[in-house]
């Protein structure tokens, strides 16, 4: 079984969602899409999946989202899959695929309603904040 997570190494929600799936047992394909940015195609697909908006994905914090207006309404979906394919720090994430679905993991334990062992045992997020307490119950 097969998951892939489109990763960013520098954002603690990404790690902590890459932690949470290799806590279920599962190794999974790590895209560092600022390295590797999916192709349009594979952007339009991901969307579609998540059920969103290009909008939607659009990441607002620590890019160019303000510089490029990108607020403004007048930018259609095609626009600004344009911005995102330019600028893939645009690109909210972590995106994650399975067998079971896709999602954006924000929070990081949206992931474990598409992992195949949601059944991870205790886990708790590199700032302290518990997601499954020690009876395996998810407390977020």
């Amino acid at each position: 079984m097969t998951i892939t997570i489109y990763h960013n190494p520098d954002c603690g929600t990404s790690r902590n969602t890459l932690a949470i799936i290799r806590q279920s047992g599962e190794e999974p394909e790590v895209i560092e899409y600022l390295k590797n940015p999916p192709s349009r195609e594979k952007l339009i697909e991901l969307i579609a999946a998540m059920g969103m908006t290009p909008r939607a994905l659009l990441r607002e914090k620590g890019t160019p989202y303000a510089e490029l207006n990108l607020g403004d309404a007048k930018w259609g979906d095609d626009e600004i899959l344009d911005f995102m394919l330019a600028h893939p720090i645009l690109i909210n994430r972590p995106i994650v695929v399975s067998p079971l679905g896709v999602v954006l993991a924000r929070p990081s334990e949206a992931v474990l309603d598409i992992l195949p062992n949601p059944d991870i045992g205790p886990f708790t997020k590199e700032d302290g904040e518990v997601v499954v307490d020690a009876g395996g119950k998810r407390v977020v």
